[in-house]
């Protein structure tokens, strides 16, 4: 599993606006110079998480952006997920991305890849954005 800067932007912006949540909607201009992203970038990654549900947004003078939900119901998996895919070494052991690969067919790699793969999904589907403010 290697993290684009989709992913990482995204947990980025998303901690800062859990840190901010108490202030209600935030201004993308504010979020953007805090996490050092481009405006262009953020808004192409705040339609992906607007669409899915993670963010809600309103225009007008005190309009921008908030979490949809409670930043403890927001695991940083979810967000790997929805931004880079599987969070598999390979795609022959990803629970949600599955495909046939050359390696499915060696078993003791494919169980070490499991393993690692298990760890990893286990340490992320448990850490939440609540756990990083």
């Amino acid at each position: 599993m290697k993290l684009t800067t989709k992913s990482e932007y995204s947990i980025l912006a998303l901690v800062y606006m859990a840190r901010k949540q108490k202030n209600g909607f935030i201004k993308i201009e504010e979020i953007c110079s805090s996490c050092d992203i481009s405006k262009k970038y953020l808004e192409l990654l705040f339609s992906i998480l607007r669409q899915n549900h993670y963010i809600k947004t309103r225009r007008g003078a005190s309009g921008g952006y908030k979490l949809a939900k409670p930043a403890s119901e927001i695991s940083v998996a979810e967000i790997i997920r929805l931004m880079d895919g599987a969070l598999a070494a390979t795609d022959s052991v990803s629970k949600y991305f599955y495909s046939d690969t050359p390696l499915a067919k060696e078993p003791k790699i494919i169980d070490v890849f499991r393993e690692i793969r298990d760890y990893i999904a286990g340490k992320l589907e448990a850490l939440t954005l609540a756990d990083l403010v």
